[in-house]
């Protein structure tokens, strides 16, 4: 029977000597460590899972890909990512639109890979067909989605989402942003002080706030995605319905040392200044915010505007699912961040919110064999060039960051050992339970 040893293994909200063995992909015994412990002292964590993913695929395939963004999941230690429905064209918005989506990622899938259904006008009646296939949940806009097939729901939109998704018994995952905030460009648009004066933070707040009103009068579960300010995470913590997450780049940098012309860095909602990174940095340990996701979305040189550097037309979207472990250890190391902690925010919770943790996000006997084997005292310079994601333009490029991914294990196979993806399978997931 395989087994797997290490002196830090993270099982049980702790971190302790442990030897995990497992079956035809599954664990089925966890017992204490020993002093043969193959992975030495290095840290077996559970397999990641990313809940915020965007793929593109079928539509904008020249963005990204399953082939190759589950690649560079794997070799960031995810063994499970959840796509977004905007981006891709058909938007996965309609029975359908996901047997679309499904057949584009069958055969190409490195690891295991779910998917969100969407909301826009006229679409609500596809819900319940798409949550008895297997969806987890939906995504719907209070602002422009950027991409013309995807629009936004109103005020009245957005109270109906709510009421139906409270009846389906699955989560709204808002992106919330209130249009009547956002501000246009008043200066050159190549000055990120420009760019961050459009999306100020009360553009965030007011719209959590609205978003736990309608969540508190409809019963609805409404969690807020990429969370970038104090004042955001502050009215998630004042609303029993909302729950919250953030991004790396929001807890890693700040608006103050991003040059003017950046173009990678710019994302919406923008990262904002570094008071704001440690309110971030506060609500996670508070537990107002329960994880850190990517929000992975790359996209070719020419629409980020890399050689203009006008903040005002490229795409906002930042590519670092490859990276998510080392970002956040980086960051989080320096504030005594724990390894329970790390797999919490980035395995257990986002599992949970996407309808998988009976089988996915800890280390435990039933659960799918998924680990991701790291060694916190490595280092590595980041070259965008070198990652796997469809395209190399990352606001990390040139960083040193902490940790190393050594090894990652789907199901019980190496599909990610020392630089190199060896293979893998991934199955394409329903909501489990």
């Amino acid at each position: 029977m395989p087994t797997l040893r290490s002196s830090r293994v993270v099982v049980s909200g702790e971190v302790r000597p442990a030897t995990v063995r497992y079956e035809a992909g599954v664990v089925v015994d966890i017992g204490s460590g020993t002093a043969d412990a193959d992975y030495g002292d290095l840290v077996v964590m559970p397999g990641l899972v990313d809940t915020h993913v965007h793929v593109n695929e079928p539509g904008r395939t020249e963005w990204e890909g399953f082939e190759t963004a589950t690649k560079a999941a794997a070799a960031g230690g995810t063994t499970t990512i959840v796509d977004m429905p905007l981006n891709s064209i058909p938007p996965t918005v309609s029975l359908e639109a996901l047997g679309v989506k499904r057949s584009a990622a069958a055969g190409k899938l490195t690891v295991d890979t779910a998917f969100w259904g969407g909301l826009i006008p006229g679409s609500f009646g596809e819900i319940d067909g798409m949550v008895a296939a297997g969806v987890p949940g939906f995504k719907a806009f209070m602002v422009a989605s950027g991409v013309d097939e995807f629009p936004s729901l109103d005020a009245d939109q957005l109270l109906g989402a709510m009421r139906v998704l409270s009846g389906a018994g699955v989560p709204l995952l808002l992106h919330a942003e209130d249009p009547a905030l956002i501000l246009q460009f008043d200066h050159d648009p190549r000055l990120y002080d420009s760019y961050l004066a459009t999306r100020p933070t009360n553009s965030e707040s007011v719209a959590i706030e609205h978003a736990g009103v309608l969540a508190s009068e409809t019963g609805a579960m409404v969690h807020i995605l990429h969370v970038s300010s104090g004042e955001g995470a502050a009215k998630i913590a004042s609303e029993p319905q909302l729950t919250g997450e953030t991004c790396p780049h929001y807890l890693v940098f700040c608006a103050e040392e991003i040059e003017d012309g950046a173009t990678p860095f710019k994302c919406a909602p923008p990262i904002r200044e570094a008071a704001n990174r440690e309110a971030l940095w506060d609500a996670l340990g508070a537990g107002s915010l329960s994880m850190v996701v990517s929000d992975h979305s790359p996209a070719p040189a020419g629409i980020k505007e890399i050689e203009s550097g006008d903040l005002a037309r490229a795409w906002g979207g930042i590519g670092s699912l490859q990276l998510r472990l080392q970002a956040t250890w980086t960051a989080g190391s320096a504030r005594g961040l724990g390894f329970e902690q790390l797999a919490d925010w980035l395995a257990y919770n986002p599992a949970a919110l996407a309808g998988l943790a009976g089988r996915k996000g800890a280390i435990g006997e039933g659960k799918d064999a998924d680990f991701v084997i790291f060694d916190p005292d490595g280092e590595e310079t980041i070259r965008g060039a070198s990652l796997l994601h469809r395209h190399p333009i990352t606001p990390y490029e040139g960083m040193s960051l902490r940790g190393t991914v050594v090894q990652t294990v789907l199901r019980g196979q190496t599909v990610y050992d020392r630089g190199v993806v060896t293979g893998g399978t991934g199955l394409i997931l329903e909501r489990h339970g």
